[in-house]
């Protein structure tokens, strides 16, 4: 036999076995002579502990009985144990040597801070779990459920029930009437068409963390909503990099913040949210926030300075706007993301950082890759798993489930009721509804407008005076943002000799019709938003031959401006 220590850096556990109901026991399992059998099981740290010396092979231990099972060839066997218990692991593992040389004994280290949290432990075996190799073409895995405390036996059950772990639950128990040191086995086969209820509750998990991620706000639109469950589900599951994309203020950082509070409630990171805007970083000061700096490492560095990249150790760093950053320190980023270690500014001794890594941006990195102010491998790197967040006017229908939410968030401000009275509360949606309504700060805009109608509202009642007021602020505001906004230039899809044909007043207007096109996702949106006041007076309105028209009046087509 070989053991094997394998230190996985995790627990802690209080022993005592669970009866089991007979009517689900079957009848000792014989495996195939092809097929490997793996054990997998927790340390019992009162019961695999009983007699000293010679003594001990006096008493039934749950762990040693299964290797003295005539009936029962186990090729090896993975056992679970706290740093506290590495001595006693290691002797439970000599006894195991001692009946079966030929099973092979791996030693993990794992850690429980409450061996009774039962969201903790299950969280802590899941990652266990999901990090282990099965193969189930090759070998048949028995989890051992009699150690440990009765939560880890109910999380090794639902791990199994759930097919985490392609197995059978071994249940091992003393012998009755006799005194035998080797005790009895049994090999419960989950039948997992009897357990809907538990098929049900995970479902029931899923949508709480999924709710949770979405600030318990029932957003209507359902491509938004798709995409919140897979972040959900890979927050959970998986500590690679993560980049959001999408237009300012579309929700990146609030995201970012409640991934990190997701796993944290899960027991998934240990350390703190790390949140920098990588546009605020700018020359040796970018390295030094982002890395530290050693004593003297440079003019004025009169003491050695931890960097944020080690504040985030065992946590979660959020990267902002990571397009901003310059190319050497996208350099030390994927060494520290790939390494889990980087040099401080002046620095020889690498420091040691483990975070996960979120990563947001409103630009196009592929493109910036492109123009060679973006590192290829480090894109690579933070690409598993990419997400684009709409903007607000691209969910419309959530415009009304987000503006009770604000509300709601202004009372907690202002400490006392806010609320709109019902016509003023259909006119500001018709308003935010319109397609000239350009929400161009997304979720900035309407908290900001929510902010102002509150503070302004006499006796927390937002009246129609108050809308009108602020429909127009925001009108001002997004039309001075649009003028100030540079349009695209007409060479860009016209030759020289076209635009020499096209007055000025038409030059201006169709700048500004590419702009919209460019903007929409479809050809109706862009008709929507350019002829917004002239389609409410016809009964029937067709925005995209109408904007067609136009188009082809200058030899262009809506696919042009979109490529």
């Amino acid at each position: 036999m070989t053991l094997l220590n394998k230190g996985c850096n995790k627990h802690t556990f209080d022993p005592s076995p669970t009866p089991i109901d007979n009517d689900q026991i079957q009848s000792p399992v014989i495996f195939l002579d092809h097929m490997k059998t793996v054990v997998i099981g927790l340390l019992g740290t009162v019961m695999d502990k009983r007699g000293k010396g010679v003594k001990r092979w006096n008493s039934w231990r749950p762990t040693i009985g299964i290797f003295m099972q005539d009936d029962l060839l186990v090729d090896r066997v993975e056992l679970l144990h706290d740093d506290r218990d590495e001595r006693l692991a290691n002797n439970v593992g000599a006894d195991i040597e001692s009946l079966s040389p030929d099973t092979e004994v791996g030693l993990h280290r794992i850690k429980f801070k409450d061996p009774w949290d039962f969201e903790h432990v299950y969280s802590t075996l899941l990652d266990f779990v999901e990090r282990y190799p099965f193969k189930p073409e090759e070998e048949r895995y028995l989890i051992h459920i009699t150690t440990g405390t009765h939560v880890a036996q109910i999380c090794w059950f639902l791990l199994c029930e759930a097919n985490y772990i392609p197995g059978a639950l071994l249940q091992t128990s003393p012998g009755r009437g006799d005194k035998s040191v080797a005790g009895n086995y049994h090999i419960i086969d989950l039948d997992l068409s009897k357990y809907d209820a538990i098929s049900s509750r995970f479902k029931r998990q899923q949508l709480e963390g999924t709710e949770f991620l979405k600030s318990g706000i029932a957003t209507r639109n359902s491509r938004f909503n798709s995409m919140i469950q897979q972040i959900e589900r890979v927050a959970i599951r998986s500590p690679a990099p993560i980049l959001i994309t999408g237009p300012t203020g579309a929700g990146k950082s609030q995201l970012a913040r409640k991934i990190y509070e997701l796993k944290n409630m899960r027991g998934l990171v240990q350390g703190e949210f790390v949140a920098v805007n990588c546009a605020t970083l700018r020359g040796d000061s970018a390295m030094s926030a982002l890395f530290g700096h050693s004593r003297g490492a440079f003019t004025g560095a009169q003491s050695a300075r931890k960097g944020l990249l080690t504040k985030a150790h065992q946590g979660l760093l959020f990267l902002d706007e990571i397009g901003e950053l310059g190319l050497d320190e996208q350099a030390m980023l994927l060494h520290a993301i790939e390494e889990k270690t980087f040099y401080p500014v002046g620095s020889d001794n690498p420091v040691l950082s483990d975070f996960q890594l979120i990563a947001g941006t409103n630009r196009d990195l592929q493109k910036q890759v492109q123009e060679g102010s973006f590192r290829e491998d480090l894109l690579a790197r933070i690409n598993l798993w990419s997400y684009q967040l709409p903007g607000l006017k691209d969910r419309r229908e959530d415009i009304e489930p987000n503006l009770e939410f604000e509300l709601q968030k202004a009372e907690q401000q202002l400490s006392h009721k806010v609320s709109f009275n019902k016509t003023a509360r259909e006119r500001f949606l018709a308003f935010a509804n319109q397609p000239d309504s350009l929400w161009s700060g997304n979720f900035r805009d309407l908290n900001a407008a929510v902010q102002r109608m509150a503070t302004l509202s006499d006796g927390g009642r937002i009246n129609e005076t108050t809308v009108k007021e602020e429909c127009e602020r925001l009108q001002r505001f997004w039309h001075h943002t649009q003028a100030a906004g540079s349009l695209p230039a007409l060479e860009e899809v016209l030759s020289g000799e076209q635009i020499e044909d096209i007055d000025l007043f038409d030059q201006y207007q169709l700048r500004q019709v590419i702009a919209i096109c460019r903007d929409s996702r479809t050809m109706s949106d862009a008709g929507r938003q350019l002829f917004n006041r002239s389609r409410l007076k016809k009964s029937s309105s067709n925005d995209s031959h109408r904007l067609r028209q136009y188009l082809t009046k200058f030899g262009l087509s809506f696919e042009d401006l979109q490529d």
